[in-house]
């Protein structure tokens, strides 16, 4: 049977030991927000087009296609070979796809019901495989990578089995019901 794979747009990244696509519409910073990731310690894996591979029946595995690697083309600064900057620790080969995190503009951003308390995780499909997914609003004073890496840490916590909405909802009832 041959390798099912599929080329997304978008930049992969590997932060916190996830691998991580970062999603958006052309020019809203991605590339750019990958740059501040990686200065913070993290790994590329691919900018602008990683291809997925079904690893399994459940698993998707990105890669960078190898006329890509090592590079990353930032708005203002151009093509930056990352590992020259950086070092060979700041690049990675692959990674399992473990969450997706779509840029949305603010004046596109919408929530819906009790996303305020919850967040905005969904499930996208790659190559026929459910992958948590993650909507992030981009706008002026939002330092996304703080706001990616901390989407992360709380997408761990709840693949863990803890909810911080449920654990906050639960507290505000047993205080409106006068459990103090």
């Amino acid at each position: 049977m041959p390798a099912r794979t599929e080329t997304l747009h978008g930049v992969f990244v590997e932060i916190l030991n996830l691998g991580v696509l970062i999603e958006g519409p052309g020019g809203i910073g991605k590339s750019a927000l990958a740059l501040e990731l990686v200065s913070r310690g993290h790994k590329l894996i691919a900018d602008d087009a990683p291809e997925f591979h079904c690893c399994s029946s459940t698993t998707v595995s990105g890669v960078c296609p190898p006329p890509l690697q090592d590079f990353i083309a930032v708005s203002g600064l151009g093509v930056l070979n990352i590992p020259a900057m950086f070092g060979a620790d700041a690049i990675k080969k692959s990674s399992r796809l473990r969450l997706m995190i779509s840029l949305i503009p603010t004046d596109r951003f919408k929530l819906e019901g009790d996303e305020h308390l919850k967040g905005s995780l969904h499930q996208r499909t790659v190559l026929g495989i459910e992958i948590p997914a993650v909507k992030l609003p981009v706008a002026p004073g939002h330092n996304l990578a703080v706001m990616v890496e901390n989407a992360i840490r709380n997408h761990i916590l709840y693949a863990g089995g803890y909810n911080a909405a449920e654990e906050f909802i639960s507290r505000q009832q047993s205080f409106l019901r006068g459990d103090r």
